[in-house]
């Protein structure tokens, strides 16, 4: 839970309508409802009474409603007391990144950006593109690295990177790990970790699209949401995993990472970089701008 969502909860609670709440917030209603959903999720109890005609809010709604104004309030008088104590404060810039993006793209791009802008302050917040996305419209962070969206908020523009290349994570001891190279064809039989397609649709596609360029079909052997959580099981052996090419150089103990073969229309993980339309930010139109420019350099290795 943070500040963005209980703003946006505050101005629905206000207005028990998703269309006057988004305009307010100037974000599409459907994102807003998504970033309801993961607040009701998050504190683990039902805030809004749904139907096709209205919206209420339940007894604990409007409890929190109550205590959310206060928040906000308090947190605004705040901000407001140390900007006014501190006129010096550094400018900030919050990018929203998908774990190989994080791992990968970053690192060398933001390299580039705080030798132009070295007063710069930047925070970093590391998760699922369907989480980063509602922090984007919200106003919560300025920018996105994600996994591009089957449907994008007309609020927000979407530009497009590279496709991130992946490996066969397997365990250490596996008769695969002195191979240089291997293809679908060496693993097609073994028990694979899978990751959720709720969660990771693109990576959960990418699998089984594999699978079947040779008319197969995946030994599932366990589901898993998070990373690291795949890499404890391949390192447990349990399975092999696809992960992007970025984790080859994570000292994960118990795992080894092999290159894979290119197979014929299947592509890679799809990498975009989401803001908002008409944003004047210079940090954020000077990140973009570095993307561009070094576009071939910063994307060689993902």
């Amino acid at each position: 839970m943070d500040i963005n969502q209980l703003r946006c909860f505050v101005v629905l609670g206000d207005e028990l309508h998703f269309g006057r709440a988004a305009q307010k917030l100037e974000m599409m209603p459907a994102s807003l409802s998504r970033f309801i959903k993961l607040l009701e999720e998050d504190l683990g109890v039902r805030l809004l009474n749904r139907s096709t005609r209205n919206v209420s809010l339940t007894p604990e709604g409007a409890e929190f409603l109550n205590e959310a104004k206060a928040v906000i309030a308090h947190f605004d008088a705040l901000r407001l007391r140390f900007r006014k104590n501190n006129v010096s404060q550094k400018k900030t810039l919050r990018i929203g990144a998908i774990d190989s993006a994080a791992r990968g793209l970053l690192p060398a791009l933001l390299n580039i950006f705080v030798r132009q802008f070295p007063d710069a302050d930047i925070h970093l917040t590391e998760d699922k593109s369907y989480s980063l996305i509602p922090r984007l419209a919200s106003g919560w962070l300025d920018l996105v690295f994600i996994r591009p969206p089957e449907q994008v908020d007309v609020t927000l523009t979407t530009r497009f990177i590279t496709y991130e290349s992946f490996v066969l994570a397997v365990p250490a001891g596996h008769r695969l790990v002195d191979r240089a190279v291997v293809s679908i064809d060496d693993f097609c039989d073994e028990p694979v970790i899978f990751p959720e397609r709720r969660t990771r649709p693109h990576s959960h596609d990418l699998t089984m699209n594999l699978f079947k360029s040779v008319g197969r079909y995946p030994v599932i052997a366990q589901y898993a949401e998070e990373k690291q959580t795949i890499l404890s099981f391949v390192a447990a052996g349990l399975g092999v995993a696809l992960v992007p090419s970025s984790y080859k150089n994570m000292n994960a103990d118990g795992v080894k990472y092999l290159p894979l073969v290119p197979v014929e229309n299947v592509e890679g993980l799809p990498l975009s970089v989401m803001w908002h339309q008409g944003n004047k930010n210079i940090y954020v139109n000077s990140l973009l701008n570095i993307l561009a420019d070094n576009h071939d350099e910063l994307t060689k290795d993902l």
